[in-house]
C-alpha cells in the first residue's frame, strides 16, 4: 500500500474484528463438523486465512508491525508416505540472498583469500571465495558483514535409503520426493522471521 493511501485506525480495528469473528465461525464449523471433508470447515478455514492476511497487511501498513502467525499457502506438502523408522535421512537447505553491498562482499572475499585479486574479478568469484572459506551457517549468521541481505529460506528433512559414499554427488538434488519429507521449516522475511513446521504426524 502506498504512503499516500494509508489505512485508518478504524480500518485496522475493523480488520481485527473480522479476524475475531472468523475465529468464532471456524471453531463453530469444527464443532459441528459433518464427516472428515465437511466443506463448511474448509470454507471457514479459508475465510479465517483471508481475514488474518488482511489484518496483517493493514497492521504492517499502519504501525509497521506484524502478527505472530503465518497464513499457510494453498500448495501444501503432500502427506508423508515414507517409513515410520527411516534408516537414513537427508537435510536439504535453501537460503536466498541479495547482494546488497558488493564492496563489503569483495572486502570479505579479499580477507578470506589472503588478498588474492581473483576475489575482485566478479561478484560470482567473490561468492565462491567466501563460501569456500566460511561454513554456510556462519555466512547466514554474519550475512550483513558480507554485504548480503537475507531472503526466504527453507529446510527439509527427508527420509532416504542409505547411500554409498559419493553415490549421489553428481546430481544431489534431482530426486527429492516431497512425500518423504519428515518435517519442514520455512522462514520468510514477509513474516519477520516467523518459522513454520510441517511435521510428519
Amino acid at each position: 500500500m502506498s504512503d499516500d493511501v494509508q489505512p485508518s485506525v478504524a480500518e485496522v480495528r475493523a480488520a481485527v474484528a473480522a479476524v475475531k469473528a472468523a475465529l468464532d465461525r471456524h471453531l463453530e464449523a469444527i464443532e459441528n463438523r459433518i464427516g472428515d471433508d465437511d466443506p463448511a470447515v474448509y470454507e471457514a478455514f479459508e475465510a479465517l486465512a483471508s481475514a488474518a492476511e488482511s489484518y496483517d497487511e493493514l497492521l504492517y501498513d499502519t504501525y509497521d508491525e506484524v502478527t505472530p502467525f503465518e497464513v499457510p499457502s494453498g500448495e501444501a506438502m503432500p502427506e508423508y508416505s515414507g517409513p515410520a523408522d527411516p534408516e537414513a535421512f537427508s537435510v536439504l537447505i535453501r537460503r536466498d540472498y541479495t547482494v546488497a553491498e558488493p564492496d563489503r562482499l569483495f572486502a570479505q572475499a579479499r580477507r578470506a583469500g589472503d588478498g588474492e585479486s581473483a576475489a575482485d574479478a566478479s561478484v560470482s568469484a567473490a561468492i565462491g571465495v567466501v563460501f569456500g572459506e566460511y561454513e554456510p551457517d556462519e555466512v547466514a549468521q554474519r550475512h550483513k558483514e558480507f554485504g548480503l541481505e537475507e531472503g526466504d529460506s527453507t529446510l527439509w528433512v527427508a527420509a532416504v535409503e542409505p547411500a554409498e559414499p559419493g553415490e549421489w554427488l553428481d546430481a544431489p538434488f534431482d530426486e527429492v520426493d516431497p512425500q518423504l519429507v519428515l518435517c519442514r521449516f520455512d522462514t520468510s522475511a514477509v513474516f519477520d522471521d516467523e518459522v513454520g513446521a510441517l511435521d510428519a504426524d
